[in-house]
């Protein structure tokens, strides 16, 4: 398959591009597809209330927009003022349920990241810009040891507002020493996409996440691609 033929929609101005900027969830790592399977467990004894007895559609949905409200959350927190409090408590609970994570729940990994980064940290600085907490994050990066690959990580507890807010793609910038619409921000969700626009930057969607195609190009995508190592691909060319 050729990189045109690995383009869902749209393209992008690569002589802008000077650096990446990875969501986490559902571009780096298989996260949703964890949680839904995790909601699916839950919701077997009450089977019988959803469709064909099958709550899959149901808890990819739940899944696909809670991080809506964790995103309202931590912006009506941060307008009563108590956004650092929120940000602790939030970040103990996460250290909690990593000291407690057995190896076989954590995080997966998308097949072919790793050496994706690898080539791609040869050509442009890349950074983490991603709504997940700190600790979750860290644990996911140092997991595949990844961390290496990037200059800066930001979450949602580096900067005042998180995504969708632009503050994450300009913080994540400034770690590379580059301006937000120098950067390419890659992301799976509405989210990223808005966060980058509301920023300058550009933006480069996925689908092997939670966003859909039609849902990504009404955001304003600039680029969709299958999923986050065909990246490689059509930087290359």
């Amino acid at each position: 398959m050729t990189a045109r033929e690995k383009v869902v929609f749209g393209s992008l101005d690569q002589k802008r591009i000077r650096g990446l900027l990875f969501d986490v969830d559902g571009t780096l790592s298989d996260t949703d597809d964890h949680m839904v399977n995790q909601l699916i467990d839950w919701l077997m004894p009450i089977a019988f209330l959803f469709n064909e007895k099958n709550p899959r559609k149901f808890s990819r949905w739940l899944v696909m927009t809670a991080e809506t409200p964790a995103n309202f959350l931590y912006n009506l927190a941060d307008k009563l003022g108590v956004d650092g409090l929120l940000s602790e408590f939030y970040n103990m609970l996460s250290q909690r349920k990593r000291r407690k994570e057995l190896p076989e729940n954590r995080l997966e990994i998308i097949p072919g990241i790793q050496p994706m980064l690898a080539r791609l940290s040869e050509n442009y600085p890349l950074a983490v810009a991603s709504a997940r907490d700190e600790a979750s994050t860290m644990s996911f990066l140092e997991q595949y040891e990844l961390l290496p690959y990037f200059k800066t990580i930001v979450t949602s507890q580096s900067s005042r507002h998180t995504k969708p807010y632009p503050d994450p793609i300009h913080l994540a910038a400034e770690g590379l020493n580059l301006k937000a619409s120098e950067c390419l921000m890659i992301g799976d969700t509405i989210v990223d996409v808005r966060a980058a626009k509301a920023a300058s930057a550009q933006t480069l969607a996925v689908l092997c996440g939670f966003g859909t195609l039609r849902e990504l190009k009404r955001a304003g995508a600039d680029l969709i691609l299958t999923c986050t190592p065909d990246i490689l691909e059509i930087l290359q060319t």
